[in-house]
């Protein structure tokens, strides 16, 4: 298992975790994930606006997210469990993913997981970037949330 700040590759479970405490409550967080209003403010990881941001917010209904520049490789997958504001799972380029919001005083603890389905599928997805990507997309949430307290 490798562990950075707020990161961690478990080669055991194929999973990446990411984790992040965050000033909002998890009611906003839940929010952020699933209305594409503000999911198109901060999910593409280069910062940009998404250009399509479709949300099927029920257990099995779909998202389709894509920047201007990647509209012919989206971000596509189905939702698998709905538990709002503490729990959303979905399925998306074959592996599962969970994010959780566990609030802690004033702030939220926030973790995301990506489930693999092998060893060489996490490695896929290490090599994309998906890990990295992933987690430049989770800052600009925080960054999100941070602007919305200030305003």
């Amino acid at each position: 298992m490798t562990t950075t700040t707020g990161f961690t590759l478990d080669h055991t479970t194929h999973t990446i975790r990411l984790e992040r405490r965050v000033r909002a409550t998890p009611d906003w967080l839940f929010r952020s994930w699933t209305d594409p209003a503000r999911l198109t403010l901060w999910w593409d990881p280069a910062g940009r606006p998404l250009a399509r941001c479709d949300v099927d917010l029920r257990v099995g209904g779909g998202l389709h997210f894509a920047t201007a520049d990647q509209a012919d490789h989206p971000f596509t997958g189905t939702y698998t469990r709905i538990e709002p504001p503490h729990r959303l799972e979905f399925e998306a380029m074959g592996a599962a993913g969970t994010v959780t919001f566990q609030p802690e005083g004033e702030m939220t603890d926030m973790r995301v997981e990506i489930r693999c389905r092998s060893a060489a599928h996490l490695e896929d997805f290490l090599r994309f970037g998906v890990a990295a990507g992933t987690a430049r997309t989770v800052d600009n949430l925080v960054g999100l949330a941070e602007a919305a307290r200030a305003a």
